[in-house]
């Protein structure tokens, strides 16, 4: 198959670790290996660590208009906007996406009433993925959640568009860790592990594939699914349900 363009994307990756620059994310440790996928096909790549900025809590686009003094929100927003992949990146606490992977959640949440040139939701056109790391088993769960809630947002969410890594039950090295409790290891913990790496690559490339195809087709119709039309009495195919 001829080698395909894709350095017409913009990719975002938001990671929502717990940890604040310039502690080691092992969720940014995988997160590098989409990327190094991502640079060498020429795609524009952005980075945000969440809690290294002053995110507030809520679902309203900007929180300062609702009693908070400072809100980071409205300008981090638009670097994801830009963007035409968006990829989550969470550690898994207690079986969970972290608290910051829930802020985030809500907080697209709060731009999802927004609209697009078509009038369809402001998230429309545009791919959702997510990494996921942790010590114990939670990666499908933790993905079944964040994949549900960008595609209920508009996000696409293409085939196999998430990739994690987990370690063994119980306290242990983590994700990319060179040692553990003073001992150096052989290797770096996961970076030889076949299914992480080949679940990372086709996540990257499936979520490449579909934003390449969305873009080149300026997006979705908006037959059926605008939302002005729709306020504006448009109905398309639909019928009223009728009482009987």
């Amino acid at each position: 198959m001829d080698k395909i363009d894709f350095s017409s994307l913009k990719v975002v990756y938001v990671n929502c670790t717990l940890k604040k620059s310039p502690q080691e994310s092992h969720t940014k440790t995988l997160i590098a290996v989409s990327k190094a996928i991502m640079a060498k096909e020429n795609v524009q790549i952005d980075e945000i660590r969440l809690i290294d900025h002053q995110v507030a809590s809520g679902v309203y686009p900007d929180m300062r208009e609702y009693g908070w003094d400072v809100d980071e929100w409205p300008e981090l927003s638009k670097r994801i906007l830009n963007a035409d992949i968006l990829i989550v990146g969470t550690p898994i606490w207690l079986g969970e996406k972290s608290s910051e992977a829930q802020k985030l959640i809500e907080r697209l949440y709060a731009m999802s009433g927004q609209t697009n040139d078509k009038g369809q939701y402001i998230y429309y056109g545009k791919v959702g993925g997510c990494i996921v790391t942790g010590n114990e088993d939670g990666i499908k769960h933790c993905a079944m959640g964040i994949l549900y809630s960008l595609q209920h947002v508009g996000y696409s969410i293409p085939p196999q568009a998430d990739c994690g890594w987990i370690g063994k039950v119980g306290p242990g090295p983590s994700y990319g860790d060179k040692e553990w409790k003073g001992k150096k290891l052989d290797k770096p913990v996961g970076f030889d592990s076949d299914f992480t790496n080949r679940n990372t690559t086709f996540m990257t490339y499936n979520l490449l594939n579909l934003a390449l195809m969305l873009k080149n087709n300026n997006g979705y119709p908006s037959y059926g699914n605008s939302r002005e039309e729709w306020d504006d009495g448009k109905r398309w195919k639909f019928d009223n349900p009728e009482y009987r």
